[in-house]
């Protein structure tokens, strides 16, 4: 039985998501069908691209969570029920 890959396989190939035997599968899929290569090295300029974006929190935010933190305790007082 031939199995056809989707894109859908490829993005789980480039995050190392599958299976050694299924990488081989997917690796001969990607050697004899053009279309199917053509995104594989998409996605990997993709991914490339994306891990060098940087994001920082705005500063107000880290200055609100600052605030919010000093005011509640990390572990508030278990209520005491009595009987």
């Amino acid at each position: 039985m031939i199995k056809t890959f989707t894109q859908d396989d490829v993005v789980r190939y480039v995050y190392e998501e599958t299976s050694p035997e299924e990488s081989l599968l997917i690796e001969d899929a990607l050697m004899s069908e053009p279309d199917l290569m053509t995104f594989f090295l998409e996605a990997l300029e993709l991914r490339a691209l994306m891990n060098k974006i940087e994001r920082q929190p705005r500063v107000n935010t880290v200055q609100s969570i600052l605030n919010y933190s000093k005011n509640h305790p990390a572990n508030p007082p278990a209520k005491v029920r009595h009987s």
